[in-house]
């Protein structure tokens, strides 16, 4: 009871103890976070309510010996948000990346989540969230697999054998059930065995590494593309096969005949409106366009090839039956999945709910009454 405030804190341990490697539980999520933006019960920064985040990015040089600089994937975040449905709470998500961790034997990435309440803004919750995040990432993709994938897709692709794609990968893997074999993609040979012989021993299906992207994307029914944005891939029109599914989580470049020939599903077209305004305010908006996973379609919807964002179709739209997603077996769809910091806060929200049921986590105390009401 207020004033005192206590909150829980749930360590990586605790996480998984309340079941944040859960990739069916969490797309059950998720798909109801998609149907919540669907319907536009949620906020996130900005003025358009729809900003990704806030980023501090580093100077190449400065005159202070203690500010850091720039380097590949170097920079801090904040991803505040509001959602409602049952959840219901404001969060924010916050981190800091640097490429450089691999060598201190640290992930690239370092998260934390904060969930609020949504009156006071008391804090509910500290919880670590690199596994939440990744976890989340993976579900969206699963979402759509369910939604946009043909249900007797026998063939995935796992282009980009990182930790995300990963994630993808199980998630991908609870909502079809017809998948025999899986090819593993990525630009270093060892870590696609790597994947592979896991995918083999975790799934009973067969599993082949390889490191030419051609082989990565040619004859695949379902396509989940997580691969390093220092490196885009690119894919030609001519590899991806009738009916193929291309769920994309990272940056890839491909032809424009596969961009206007596809059935094209955005996560949600209100954060990519937001995207090419910021893009605009930016100043340099091609340059804009080449860091963010949408700028390849930003730049046809500006050429007049492709739909304008307000015509487009999100994922909320498909799951609440207000827009179709594949309209046959043989249409080839590509979803494109920038990532909302709404998803962090209703996986975030559903485990701390388990974790309070289960005791799990530490109780923390702001005050038992605040110095300055």
């Amino acid at each position: 009871m207020y004033p005192k405030i206590d909150f829980i804190y749930l360590s990586e341990p605790d996480m998984i103890e309340a079941g944040v490697l859960d990739a069916a539980r969490c797309v059950n999520v998720c798909e109801e976070t998609f149907s919540l933006l669907g319907k536009g019960d949620y906020l996130m920064g900005g003025a358009n309510h729809n900003s990704h985040g806030m980023n501090i990015v580093f100077p190449k040089t400065s005159p202070f010996p203690n500010m850091p600089v720039a380097g590949p994937d170097r920079r801090f975040a904040a991803m505040p948000g509001y959602l409602g449905g049952r959840f219901d709470v404001c969060g924010n998500k916050w981190y800091g990346s640097n490429h450089a961790n691999a060598e201190k034997g640290l992930p690239r990435s370092i998260l934390t989540m904060m969930l609020n309440d949504k009156d006071t803004g008391a804090p509910l919750a500290l919880m670590s969230a690199n596994l939440l995040s990744a976890a989340r990432t993976g579900a969206v993709p699963g979402v759509a697999a369910k939604h946009l994938a043909n249900a007797d897709a026998k063939t995935v692709s796992v282009v980009g054998c990182g930790p995300i794609n990963k994630a993808c990968f199980v998630a991908i893997m609870t909502q079809l059930k017809s998948v025999t074999k899986v090819v593993c993609f990525d630009l270093f040979q060892e870590k696609a065995d790597e994947f592979a012989q896991w995918a083999s021993e975790t799934y009973q299906i067969e599993a082949v590494g390889v490191n030419e992207a051609e082989f990565g994307f040619r004859d695949a029914d379902v396509i989940t593309v997580a691969a390093s944005r220092l490196k885009p891939l690119h894919f030609k029109d001519e590899w991806i096969k009738t009916g193929a599914t291309i769920l994309v989580s990272g940056p890839v470049n491909t032809e424009e005949s596969f961009l206007t020939s596809a059935k094209i599903v955005y996560d949600h077209t209100a954060l990519h409106e937001a995207y090419v305004e910021d893009a605009i305010g930016s100043g340099d908006k091609e340059a804009y366009y080449n860091g963010v996973i949408g700028g390849p379609f930003y730049r046809l919807i500006d050429a007049g090839k492709l739909p304008a964002l307000t015509e487009s179709t999100g994922l909320g739209d498909v799951v609440n039956d207000a827009k179709p997603g594949r309209v046959n077996k043989a249409e080839r769809v590509i979803f494109i999945a920038c990532g909302m910091s709404v998803f962090d806060i209703s996986w975030g929200y559903e485990l701390m709910q388990t974790a309070r049921e289960r005791g799990i986590g530490q109780q923390l105390n702001l005050w038992d009454k605040p110095s300055q009401a």
